[in-house]
């Protein structure tokens, strides 16, 4: 999954509020956790935004075994989406994601992540198409285009 590519810029930084080496990954539960557990005051202001916009955006649900639920890597691969579905290209996205969040992406991570979620999407519409589940086979036709040209799906 494309979330498990992405790295914290401040990664570093993080473990030596923490007091131990942190895994890069920056959807890895250690690091999640020392997300919560550290005091924002040894950040500068920008990332301390960007520490909060991760944390909103991505690590915000009600699930029982949040933050290692899953939901956060979901949200991830979502966000990454939408950003090309909004019109934004493989570099743009990675250039936003670090610029929002302070997660490091390659673009052509983002770009291979893109081709497979297209080639998913693909299988499901021939699914939809073999079981006669019109709707499903009209929206995932309507996300291959929006990701492949880059326009946003309206409704």
């Amino acid at each position: 999954m494309i979330a498990s590519r992405a790295r914290l810029r401040y990664h570093r930084q993080l473990g030596r509020l923490v007091g131990y080496r942190l895994p890069e990954g920056a959807f890895h539960g250690a690091v999640i956790e020392a997300l919560f557990s550290i005091p924002y005051d040894g950040f500068d202001r920008p990332t301390r935004e960007q520490i909060m916009a991760f944390l909103k955006a991505f690590v915000n649900c009600k699930c029982r075994e949040s933050p290692n639920c899953g939901c956060p890597e979901r949200k991830f691969a979502i966000e990454i989406i939408e950003l090309r579905e909004s019109g934004l290209d493989h570099r743009q996205i990675s250039e936003f994601i670090l610029e929002e969040y302070g997660i490091e992406i390659y673009a052509a991570d983002i770009l291979s992540y893109l081709e497979e979620s297209v080639h998913l999407l693909e299988a499901i519409r021939d699914v939809a198409e073999q079981t006669q589940i019109r709707q499903v086979q009209i929206r995932t036709e309507d996300h291959i285009e929006a990701i492949e040209k880059g326009i946003p799906i309206l409704g």
